[in-house]
């Protein structure tokens, strides 16, 4: 039998593109004022100043002021990816190269953008405490495509176990990350993680 070509995907509607310039002006003036003058300053006001919309649409966009700089649409687009990742690959193989890639597209369209979220992951207890709460919301995310390839249930325990182990993993290294001031590779330390998670942990070297 001949495969059916995948359906193509409609170009976003003027609402839908409408929304998207809004969100990303919001988010920008949000990182233009913790860049310059600290997380303080990011005011629900200012932000809404900065952005030229009202302070409701802010909130409207996103109810949780943290969510600003944590927060983005690649959710969906990992989701997507996972889904598409070679049938047969292991769960976690699928998980190493979707994360991957997201991180360095991340990198690779708002750098800084990128390294300013990280500062603020390790120096404002709130924007951590936050990331903890969206991190688990990506993991039930894509516990979905990964039960789909496993052929499990979309709430089987042992698929949420999974997920959200390896998503809480990934997400402590990029901690460990921006805590020793972005120095490292950060998908060096992303892959290092998941060896980890594959082998267990190991006695070092020279040591008895």
């Amino acid at each position: 039998m001949t495969a059916m070509a995948a359906e193509p995907t409609p170009p976003p509607s003027l609402r839908e593109r409408k929304k998207a310039k809004t969100r990303a002006a919001i988010r920008k003036a949000t990182y233009r004022i913790a860049a310059d003058e600290g997380w303080d300053a990011a005011t629900l006001e200012r932000i809404a100043e900065a952005a030229e919309v009202s302070p409701s649409t802010v909130v409207r966009y996103f109810p949780v002021r943290e969510d600003i700089v944590l927060t983005d649409e690649n959710d969906a687009l990992m989701e997507a990816a996972l889904r598409a990742r070679p049938a047969g690959e292991e769960p976690l193989e699928s998980l190493r190269a979707v994360v991957l890639e997201a991180v360095r597209a991340a990198f690779a369209e708002e750098p800084e953008a990128a390294r300013l979220r990280a500062r603020l992951m390790v120096e404002i207890p709130s924007v951590r405490a936050r990331l903890t709460e969206t991190t688990a919301a990506t993991g039930r995310r894509l516990a979905r495509a990964v039960a789909e390839r496993t052929g499990r249930a979309a709430d089987d325990l042992e698929v949420r176990i999974f997920t959200a182990a390896a998503l809480g993993a990934l997400r402590e290294a990029a901690v460990y990350w921006a805590e020793r001031n972005r120095a490292d590779d950060l998908p060096a330390l992303l892959n290092r993680t998941v060896d980890t998670l594959r082998s267990g942990l190991t006695t070092p070297p020279g040591r008895p």
